[in-house]
């Protein structure tokens, strides 16, 4: 008996694999049922967006005078027709091209951009630090709107020059989280003991820091992507985005304006558009952010 007590006494216990930190975001992700609604809806709008060809719609670009400002639910047109006859449904999928690509695309180039230009500055410091911080202040003197307007007002508008304003706007908030958070991980003592066994600084960055500071910046930049498409809803909505007659729900809104005591319910389509994906947006980034940060 004596010995049965000790060989279950000494028996090794079965140790459960600890899950790793993407799987448990993943876990946290799935959990939370108002950021998987909101993700479904923007993979829906993407998905319809990219795959609009294949859905059996009208042509976005061909009109008739006969059949203009059709209300909603009207035969043959289940969101009616705009200023020039065009088919609404139509329009509003294929604007979700143009607008969720200059929504999103901006912030994607402006992220790496930004990370690097500041884990450069946070790691390296001194007179580097110095020239690219100040850089940035100077975007930081003027509001982002009105810097956009200023840029594609003097580029011209177009979907090339609006993708290069915005662009140049996300770049300075990126590059300032990115170098306040590379400052703070360069002061710690791993870093320290990784220059120590004669790690090189490029070693460093990539190995010690890149690793550890990429987290915030993504979550961070996941932010601004609801107001990204904002902006690029307003510069098109102000003339200086995308030109006539694409299909984009900044510049639909501005076109059907005018018919707004005529079809208020028309006019306002692109507008709930607009504001139901940059809501999806804000709640998916939020529900990110959450299930990111570990202490939670």
């Amino acid at each position: 008996m004596a010995m049965a007590e000790a060989t279950s006494i000494h028996a090794p216990e079965k140790v459960e694999k600890s899950k790793g930190y993407w799987s448990g975001v993943g876990h946290r992700l799935v959990r939370d049922p108002l950021t998987m609604f909101c993700l479904a809806v923007i993979a829906a709008l993407i998905l319809s967006a990219v795959f609009a060809p294949y859905l059996g719609l009208a042509d976005p670009y061909k009109g008739s005078m006969i059949a203009r400002l059709k209300p909603i639910g009207a035969p043959g047109y289940p969101l009616g027709t705009d200023e020039q006859g065009r088919d609404m449904l139509a329009r509003l999928i294929y604007g979700g091209r143009l607008t969720l690509f200059i929504g999103l695309m901006p912030v994607v180039i402006a992220f790496f951009a930004g990370s690097i230009l500041g884990i450069t500055a946070g790691y390296v410091g001194g007179l580097t630090n110095t020239i690219i911080m100040r850089t940035v202040d100077v975007f930081f003197a003027f509001p982002s709107v009105l810097l956009a307007i200023a840029i594609s007002g003097a580029l011209g508008a177009g979907i090339v020059n609006s993708l290069v304003s915005l662009t140049i706007v996300f770049i300075p908030p990126i590059t300032r989280v990115a170098e306040a958070v590379t400052s703070g991980v360069r002061k710690l003592d791993y870093i320290d003991a990784a220059r120590a066994s004669g790690a090189s600084a490029w070693t460093v960055i990539r190995v010690h820091v890149i690793g550890n500071v990429l987290s915030p910046i993504f979550v961070y930049a996941t932010s601004l992507t609801s107001v990204c498409m904002i902006l690029a809803a307003g510069l098109s909505f102000l003339g200086i985005g995308v030109r006539p007659p694409e299909p984009e729900w900044g510049l639909m809104l501005n076109t059907l304006r005018s018919v707004i005591y005529v079809n208020p319910w028309l006019s306002a389509l692109p507008g709930v558009m607009i504001f139901v994906t940059s809501l999806c947006l804000n709640l998916l980034s939020d529900g990110l952010r959450s299930a990111m940060n570990v202490r939670d």
